[in-house]
């Protein structure tokens, strides 16, 4: 009973340390070139740099959320075996 609830923690755990990361993960990579934009248009006497600087940074930051969690997939993929993995044939024959 002790170590299912152990395991049950250790799950949690990482839920959350996961959401953390991918929150933060947003949360810097468009509030970091928003802020430059605002700082840039400033100094240049614009008002487009910003917006772009947003869009920018709102795919880096998808695009690193997605990086991040296909690596979880694999790692969950590897400790647990996908399924279908061996269906009992050999495919060096093929």
């Amino acid at each position: 009973m002790a170590k299912r609830r152990q395991s049950q923690n250790r799950t949690t755990f990482r839920a959350l340390a996961l959401v953390t990361q991918l929150g933060i993960t947003m949360i810097v990579s468009i509030g970091l070139p928003c802020l430059l934009g605002v700082w840039l248009d400033r100094r240049f006497g614009t008002v487009w740099i910003t917006a772009v600087m947003f869009v920018l940074g709102a795919a880096a930051g998808v695009q690193s959320v997605y990086r991040m969690i296909q690596g979880i997939y694999k790692e969950e993929g590897k400790e647990s075996g996908s399924p279908g993995e061996d269906c009992g044939s050999d495919k060096k024959g093929r």
